[in-house]
């Protein structure tokens, strides 16, 4: 049951229900979902481990703040693993698997074009875990699968004002094309520059002045 309310309570912090920065209650939580205190609390626990959530011994259990240093600090961190990914798993990548990265681009393309957010992230997530899946690595696996999410709730706060969709789509298939050539060096330097420039588009949505502090999205 613990994995159950991980699952559900991270959904919600993602998708914004659960809004950055708004205090929870592990009570309040397990009669949200219809479970007990327990699985609750030890998933609360293991958000905590994630960052998605935040507390202070006490005091409170808070949605933890989308902060630009922190987004950007995930963001590193997912161009590296990205590039491990890329550079051990394309050469193990069979024809079947990139057919399976180009329908999941037509549907991202699809869903940008309905405007359905939650589609649109499935279709990406599907599209880069074929190259996951491919490298063989479970680590690596689980800690994209950990850094997702900070950058998920993002997009699900501010996908319609979004810029460059169609741009990602065609690095997308600048990447298919290199994948396909089994070129994991050129592959992972475009994937690496598709990385920098979604991670410029997110730093347009904190729509801050340079010259203050001002760091949280609202």
């Amino acid at each position: 049951m613990s994995d159950v309310a991980f699952e559900r309570i991270c959904d919600a912090i993602v998708t914004g229900e659960l809004a950055p920065g708004s205090k929870v209650k592990d009570s309040e939580l397990a009669e949200h979902l219809g479970l007990s205190r327990t699985p609750v609390r030890e998933a609360l626990t293991r958000l905590i481990d994630t960052g998605l959530v935040e507390a202070k011994p006490a005091a409170f259990t808070r949605i933890t703040p989308l902060n630009r240093a922190d987004v950007e600090a995930t963001l590193a961190v997912m161009e590296v693993l990205d590039q491990l990914a890329v550079k051990t798993g394309v050469p193990n990548l069979t024809d079947d698997m990139i057919d399976v990265m180009r329908t999941a681009n037509d549907d991202l393309a699809q869903a940008i074009k309905t405007d359905n957010i939650g589609a649109a992230l499935a279709a990406d997530d599907t599209f880069h875990g074929v190259i996951v899946d491919a490298a063989g690595n479970p680590l690596l696996k689980r800690l994209m699968h950990q850094v997702h999410p900070q950058i998920h709730r993002i997009y699900y706060r501010k996908f319609s004002s979004l810029r460059g969709w169609q741009d990602a789509i065609e690095h997308h298939d600048n990447l298919i094309t290199l994948c396909a050539a089994r070129d994991e060096a050129a592959a992972a330097e475009i994937s690496s520059q598709h990385r920098r420039f979604l991670g410029g588009l997110i730093g347009e949505l904190f729509d801050i002045d340079e010259s203050t502090s001002a760091t949280t999205l609202p």
